[in-house]
């Protein structure tokens, strides 16, 4: 039975390209399966290799990550892409949250940070370093108050103690940090989460994020 987590990689930057891979080949419980300067074949190569996650350059020649992720999400979208982007980029941080992204980092994270998310993104969670985090609530307006409470009656039913955590996950917390920040478990905060997403009717992190935002949730 396999047990590694399968991680490919696009970013068409050798160097970084090279020491990503060198960083998930390394990486126990991780199984690298290619390393791809650009996405021109993402269909093709994600059938071929069936990565569990795909490790995504936004800016690339020819077809851009943000066109790589769509293509992936419509054919595979149980297949997590975390994007890798560099502070300035606000248009395509939005772009990637609207078409899906299951985390976003900046490709100045540190190894064991980044070694981290994949583990998160796997256990369901949205890695966001908290400088994309701060942009992604920048590229939201919030909603009043009063559009907030009419949109959608399943935000009313939100607990107090599922707002607090909501709002952590719209500003980039992990869920260790906010295990540690609530003083409770890491499952109790995977209860409360399954719970958020029931209650927003959605299926993942990036849709509850993008919800809360547009919504004023948090």
């Amino acid at each position: 039975m396999e047990t590694s987590t399968r991680v490919l990689i696009y970013e068409d930057n050798p160097d970084l390209q090279a020491s990503l891979s060198q960083l998930i080949a390394g990486a126990p419980g991780l199984s690298l399966v290619g390393a791809f300067g650009n996405c021109t074949q993402v269909t093709t190569d994600v059938a071929r290799l069936q990565p569990h996650v795909v490790l995504m350059d936004i800016d690339m020649p020819g077809i851009n990550g943000i066109e790589g992720l769509r293509r992936i999400k419509a054919g595979s979208p149980n297949i997590n892409v975390v994007m890798l982007t560099v502070f300035e980029e606000n248009e395509r941080v939005f772009g990637a949250v609207c078409a899906g992204a299951d985390g976003y980092l900046l490709k100045k994270t540190p190894p064991a940070r980044l070694l981290e998310a994949i583990g998160e993104v796997r256990a369901g969670g949205a890695p966001m370093t908290p400088a994309i985090a701060r942009q992604v609530l920048q590229l939201f307006p919030k909603a009043p108050t009063s559009s907030a409470a009419t949109a959608d009656d399943s935000a009313a039913n939100l607990s107090p103690r599922e707002r607090e955590i909501l709002r952590l996950l719209v500003e980039g917390y992990s869920y260790k940090m906010i295990a540690a920040d609530r003083d409770i478990s890491i499952d109790t905060v995977r209860s409360h989460i399954k719970k958020i997403y029931e209650k927003l009717h959605v299926r993942s992190m990036t849709e509850a994020v993008s919800k809360a935002l547009r919504q004023g949730l948090a």
